[in-house]
């Protein structure tokens, strides 16, 4: 076994294999960029070093200075973890010349399986299942087309060299196929230095099965059951479980069979998982292989027991694999969910910002010896702290929740209340969009296809809940809490009744007019208190009042009611957390003064930070509402910037290659 190893990537993964190797003995360097400094992986492995700028391609995909780095510390091996140099050919090539160990596959299997196409082919002849399609290499644009009108619309364009849900497009019919085209090679330049496509028939209702393979150097390869990461959103995974529902043990035989070939067909060795696309009806298709771990590898170290990252340790140093396919078994129901920095509400588009707040249900973090399953069956894998900023040049993830149940009933009412203890403050994330979604039908009566979040949108995507009186009543509480322990600062005597807030008064009663803002809506609030009792007043209700605050933990009584919660105040804001819901009301000071907005008028801004990479239109272009004006790229996805209506831009302030910071105005526009 190894004494050290380099970890090549940072955030949650990087902090994953660090725990394992903790564990096991074996001390990790870590490596940062400009950005990462103060980063969770720096500060959990055991030594760490500087290798660039804050862009991936300044630091973590510096191959070179990355192996240079190993070697000055005496690192034996280097764990790539996802994402990065994962599955680079040349830097696992680059690692044995510099007489490294690549804790992951043969550089011949990563060449066989990172082109899709040559993939494709080889599994054909490995006689693993093929959804129709066009895998050659001959690109032409005309060609390409014809292919597609052979196979039959709707297809799917994707990149041959891509990953994660990057370069690709839905094409509906022969009409879009150009601009679909050319949107997919300028994403899979830009995302993976190819430009190279496949077409291939697009199932209606798919679900997406992946399985965990693990092969060793000594000719053993087994199949560590399958996932289940059919939901997802830009055709990235949000959700993920392990075992599939509705898996026969007949399917679940015949796919881990077929992963093992796949696998076998190309030398394989170290973790891998051969991603499946299945119908309704059970049958299933081949359509891609990833050379490394997985992000949603946790749920299947949940149901299996296992350590997967051990594995990949042993496996590197040439030991074995742990356990032969008879001796594995299934154990209960695991669900991932990711917590990303992202707004749902406007199509997902990432969030950058500071996580000024952070509260997470009792969890594990990775893996304590065989303990799986931890503190009521959840684990936490997070790469980052309360304090600790999310930049807009890596991937968004927060962290992954992932919980355990005896069956998948328990394991969804465990990650129901998981996700309604999990606060954050600074930016937005898709916490409440998780909670919705694992709390639908059709989650949860395990209806699904790829195309779940769109076929419930409706459900997923409800209108603003109105404010009620538990959700203000807490704000109340919070902000005279904030107000009592203000007066007791500047105080000189802290026993003076003088240093009580409320509305109590000597001799008689005292009324209070509060005021929030909340969105676009201002709420009123009235607190009125006699020598008996206080009582609040809101939206033409009234209940008895009291509370009890500590640390930001508030408790009301409301009459016969009575809500708890957390409350954290940032400035004017308080962010209330009440029975699974977040909302962020404004306090609107009447003492205040506050400034006019600035009316945004015809102003189109960026909705994220990001690099323009296209630019349509000109100064003084008439445009139709919905036409295509601006491209920009921000996380390796293009987002296009379109004419809300009608009329003419009169100002083009940014051109292509220029960055751009989150809500800086692109376009100056004039409607009709």
């Amino acid at each position: 076994m190894f004494n050290k190893i380099l970890i090549a990537n940072r955030g949650e993964i990087a902090c994953r294999v660090a725990a394992t190797c903790r564990r096991l003995g074996i001390r990790t360097v870590a490596v940062y960029s400009d950005a990462d400094a103060e980063a969770r992986h720096v500060a959990f492995c055991d030594e760490a070093v500087h290798i660039g700028g804050a862009a991936a391609r300044d630091s973590y995909l510096r191959a070179d200075h990355i192996i240079e780095m190993a070697k000055e510390t005496g690192a034996q091996a280097i764990h790539p973890g996802y994402g990065f140099l994962s599955e680079n050919e040349a830097f696992a090539e680059a690692c044995a010349a510099a007489g490294l160990v690549f804790i992951g596959p043969p550089a011949s299997a990563i060449n066989a399986m990172g082109s899709k196409s040559a993939a494709k082919q080889l599994m054909e002849k490995a006689s693993v299942p093929l959804v129709p399609g066009y895998h050659g290499e001959d690109q032409d644009p005309a060609l390409l087309r014809r292919e597609a009108d052979r196979i039959g619309y709707p297809v799917l364009l994707k990149a041959s060299a891509g990953g994660g849900g990057k370069g690709m497009r839905v094409v509906e019919s022969g009409d879009a196929f150009e601009a679909a085209l050319a949107s997919v090679k300028r994403e899979a330049t830009a995302s993976f230095g190819d430009d190279k496509v496949l077409v291939e028939k697009y199932l209606t209702r798919p679900r997406h099965i992946e399985i965990q393979v693990f092969a060793d150097t000594h000719g053993n390869c087994v199949y560590l059951f399958e996932r289940d990461c059919s939901v997802q959103r830009r055709h990235q995974k949000v959700l993920e479980e392990a075992p599939a529902p509705g898996m026969t043990e007949e399917r679940r035989r015949a796919m881990g069979e077929a992963a093992v070939a796949a696998a076998k067909a190309v030398g394989y060795v170290g973790a891998g998982t051969v991603e499946f696309i299945a119908n309704q009806d059970g049958s299933f298709y081949f359509m891609e292989m990833n050379t490394r771990l997985q992000v949603e590898h946790p749920v299947t170290e949940m149901i299996t027991g296992q350590d997967l990252v051990e594995w990949q340790l042993r496996v590197a140093a040439g030991e074995p694999l742990p356990l032969t396919q008879e001796q594995l078994r299934i154990d209960g129901h695991a669900l991932e969910a990711r917590i990303y920095a992202e707004n749902p509400d406007n199509q997902f588009l990432p969030s950058t910002g500071t996580l000024r707040f952070l509260r997470t249900p009792p969890a594990v973090q990775f893996m304590r010896g065989g303990d799986m399953h931890g503190p009521a069956g959840i684990r936490i894998d997070a790469g980052v702290r309360e304090g600790d900023a999310i930049s807009p040049f890596y991937d968004p993830m927060i962290a992954k929740l992932i919980v355990w149940g005896k069956d998948r009933d328990e394991a969804l009412a465990r990650m129901r209340q998981a996700l309604a203890s999990y606060h954050v403050v600074g930016l937005s994330t898709n916490v409440a969009f998780l909670q919705r979604l694992v709390s639908s039908q059709a989650f949860r009566t395990a209806d699904l296809d790829t195309g779940l979040i769109e076929r419930n949108e409706k459900v997923l995507f409800p209108p603003p809940a109105p404010v009620g009186m538990e959700i203000i009543a807490l704000a109340v509480a919070a902000l005279l809490d904030r107000e009592n322990r203000e007066r007791r600062i500047d105080a000189a005597d802290q026993h003076s009744p003088w240093t009580r807030g409320g509305t109590w008064r000597l001799n008689g009663g005292a009324t209070r007019q509060l005021r929030f803002g909340y969105g676009e809506q201002v709420l009123d609030v009235t607190l009125h208190s006699n020598e008996r009792r206080s009582t609040l007043i809101y939206a033409d209700q009234a209940a008895p009042f009291a509370c009890t605050c500590q640390a930001g933990d508030i408790r009301v009584d409301l009459g016969t009611r009575r809500a708890h919660g957390q409350v954290h105040v940032d400035g004017e804001t308080f962010h209330v957390f009440n029975a699974g819901r977040h909302a962020s009301l404004t306090w609107l000071d009447p003492l205040a003064h506050a400034g006019e907005a600035e009316s945004e008028g015809g102003k189109l801004t960026a909705p994220m930070p990001g690099k323009v990479i296209a630019v349509m239109v000109e100064a003084g272009s008439t445009v139709t509402r919905g036409a295509p004006l601006l491209v920009m790229e921000a996380m390796k996805m293009e987002h296009t910037i379109s004419a809300p209506a009608d009329g003419v831009v009169s100002e083009v302030l940014y051109g292509v290659g220029e960055q751009v910071a989150e809500g800086a105005q692109l376009l100056a526009f004039e409607g009709k």
